[in-house]
């Protein structure tokens, strides 16, 4: 179908219909968009479909932080800030650098397919997570590194979080990082709000010894809904089949996976490193691109432009029943 026709179609079934070119984050220079006619299609369903049905997924490291400063100064990952904590054994940080230096060019390899990086991200984590056995540590220090790190989110960051809050829009951070440092960061950042939920990998004690990570393992290529399947989280959202997914890496695409009937997912990448290389790879699982974006001004201006239907259709609701 031809898109004018199309277009006049869509205008005639739905009460509201917006063109792309009337948000302005989509029209910047670093906004990438593939398939104009689907996104387009996609954001007049979240927006006819309004709030109760929204929910927001996202990656944490590198999506809800910034992936550069303005100073050129390098943000911590969740496991970094973990890391910097002086109390750890100096051998645990040597060979956690090891293992990142191994596997981490192994994760983000474009041209080496996902089954065969899954098996090298469970080994990756698994042999962290042997490496975090028997020794004390303090989560306090967590805390005091974390909260050098409470400004590295996104610009608009706080702006974002406050805004899904008022509107009742749960939130879910999946990261296949630390989440004793993702949950530090986010308190600090006064951004930890009731309708965030953060699944991650958390420490685990025993007799007050590191014992590891707590199940179930969250790596990058295994974070999606599908591990909510039974909890309390998941009996909220389930029926929230419009969904906003937000990430920095090929694998976080396929996070909405697993919700029941996902009718609309919009989602959003943010590419940083080797552009020219992986443009192409993203712009085929990403719905928008954002290069070098270090803010959240497209996901604030779709909430924007969701919440303004949303107002307008009750002020004509409230007017009709006057």
């Amino acid at each position: 179908m031809n898109t004018p026709l199309k277009t006049q179609l869509q205008k005639q079934t739905n009460e509201f219909f917006i063109r792309l070119e009337e948000v302005k984050p989509l029209c910047d220079a670093n906004c990438k968009i593939k398939d104009v006619d689907r996104v387009e299609h996609i954001l007049n369903a979240l927006i006819n479909g309004g709030t109760k049905r929204l929910q927001l997924v996202s990656d944490f490291d590198y999506t809800i932080t910034k992936q550069r400063t303005a100073d050129g100064s390098p943000v911590l990952s969740s496991f970094g800030i973990f890391n910097s904590c002086k109390s750890l054994p100096k051998g645990y940080v040597e060979e956690t650098e090891r293992l990142y230096h191994k596997y981490r060019p192994i994760e983000v390899d474009p041209h080496l397919p996902i089954q065969e990086k899954t098996k090298y991200m469970v080994e990756w984590w698994t042999k962290s997570g042997e490496l975090l056995v028997g020794f004390p540590f303090d989560e306090n220090e967590i805390d005091e590194v974390a909260f050098k790190y409470k400004d590295s989110l996104r610009d608009q960051s706080n702006v974002l979080f406050h805004t899904l809050y008022r509107l009742n829009i749960p939130v879910l951070i999946f990261s296949a990082g630390l989440g004793n440092s993702v949950i530090s960061v986010l308190k600090h950042a006064k951004v930890l709000l009731p309708n965030v939920k953060v699944i991650s990998n958390f420490l685990r004690y025993r007799n007050c010894l590191l014992d590891g990570f707590q199940e179930p393992m969250i790596h990058t290529f295994n974070k999606n809904e599908t591990v909510l399947e039974g909890s309390d989280y998941y009996e909220l959202v389930h029926e929230r089949d419009h969904i906003i997914v937000m990430g920095d890496s090929i694998g976080d695409a396929d996070m909405a996976r697993g919700v029941p009937a996902s009718s609309n997912i919009i989602k959003i990448g943010f590419l940083f490193d080797h552009v020219e290389e992986n443009l192409e790879r993203y712009m085929n699982v990403f719905d928008i691109v954002l290069i070098d974006d270090q803010t959240m001004n497209v996901p604030l201006a779709l909430l924007s432009a969701i919440e303004a239907q949303e107002k307008k259709n009750l002020e004509k609701s409230f007017q009709f029943n006057s």
